[in-house]
């Protein structure tokens, strides 16, 4: 089904690796189409409750974008380029299962903006990351200069950005890009054990879950706050609700439905 991409489904849990090896898996204008597409079948997939993403081989998750078409881009492919690939990482962000990157290597600009925008980062001990675009005569176009900020802070976001130096997986972790660093092996185990935890709770107390912490970045505290408050109230009419309140209760393990 992609030539690009390897989709494979274990439910509760979903995976996509990418699969451009021989090109350290840089992001193509290709890629991102099947990226659109294969989020449409797990988004339409009510059997998927966590979404893994990694790289494949040995080297890297993402090693930034294909510098053959990179080369190619003048103000009107930038833009456009830029644009939809906004919209398809929009997406990782706003799908309303968690998304885990994976990260097997090197994570640099737009591989980087791919994994920021999933909702939590599982790093190999090995792993590197990084903003490099100014070294090209660009900035980055994919979400960089706005979802880095956000996840580590202003500061470390500018230098990150302004001396395309890279960081590896221990500092990654110190400034909060990644949640979790294991030993490569153990990568994948890692990323699993975390999405399956996930996968066990109420379906749609995490959707809400995510989505109200994702409005806490772009709105006022009292805004997000009501928003908050609306969520909590929805989920409180759930059949979710009176099963976790029940099961607990009854000192057993819940069965969410995802209703």
């Amino acid at each position: 089904m992609f030539e690009l991409l390897i989709y494979k489904k274990e439910a509760p849990v979903a995976f996509i690796t990418i699969n451009r090896p021989d090109a350290m898996n840089a992001l193509s204008n290709a890629l991102v189409e099947e990226f659109d597409q294969v989020f449409d079948l797990v988004e339409q997939d009510d059997q998927i409750r966590a979404l893994i993403i990694t790289g494949s081989g040995e080297k890297a998750f993402m090693a930034g974008a294909d510098i053959k078409e990179l080369e190619k881009r003048d103000l009107i492919l930038g833009r456009q380029q830029t644009k939809r690939r906004q919209e398809v990482f929009n997406r990782v962000a706003e799908m309303k299962i968690p998304v885990i990157a994976a990260i097997n290597g090197f994570a640099l600009g737009a591989g980087l903006e791919l994994a920021i925008a999933c909702t939590l980062r599982v790093a190999c001990a090995e792993a590197r990351f990084g903003s490099p675009e100014v070294n090209l005569g660009i900035i980055p176009g994919d979400g960089a200069t706005q979802r880095l900020p956000r996840l580590v802070g202003f500061g470390t976001a500018m230098e990150m950005v302004l001396t395309g130096d890279f960081v590896d997986a221990q500092e990654a972790h110190r400034i909060g890009l990644v949640n979790k660093v294991v030993p490569k092996e153990e990568l994948m185990e890692a990323a699993i054990k975390l999405a399956a935890k996930i996968a066990a709770k109420a379906p749609l107390a995490v959707q809400c879950a995510k989505e109200a912490v994702n409005r806490s970045l772009e709105v006022g505290l009292y805004e997000g706050l009501a928003h908050e408050s609306y969520l909590h109230a929805f989920t409180c009419a759930t059949e979710d609700k009176k099963e976790g309140v029940t099961a607990f209760l009854e000192k057993r393990k819940p069965d969410f439905q995802g209703r």
